[in-house]
């Protein structure tokens, strides 16, 4: 009976650990906060700075995006106060950003 609980224990600790994926080189974390219309939207991004960012259309379909999602913006080459929405964040991973101390506990209200 013990090894059935501490395996029941193993596999609840399993599901908790997820897989987040974090912002690399020329990447930001941000915080949708308006939609501008068709694929355009502005992002509070965590560098302080507002963009304008768009999805791009080989995501268009598969990435369906309201005001208050996290998400990381790729910054455009040429002008850094634009860029790209690459992933959308699920409300675990968020969960977990906000732990780990890369999401201030204050900023993202559900």
């Amino acid at each position: 009976m013990n090894k059935n609980n501490k395996s029941n224990n193993e596999n609840e600790e399993e599901q908790q650990i997820t897989r987040v994926k974090l912002p690399r080189k020329g990447e930001v974390i941000g915080i949708i906060e308006q939609r501008l219309g068709g694929n355009k939207m502005m992002v509070r991004c965590l560098d302080g700075k507002n963009r304008n960012c768009r999805v791009p259309g080989r995501l268009k379909r598969k990435l369906w995006l309201r005001p208050g999602d996290v998400v990381i913006i790729e910054m455009w080459e040429l002008d850094y106060e634009k860029g790209d929405v690459i992933f959308k964040y699920r409300p675990n991973q968020i969960e977990w950003l906000k732990k780990n101390n890369y999401l201030e506990k204050e900023t993202i209200e559900f």
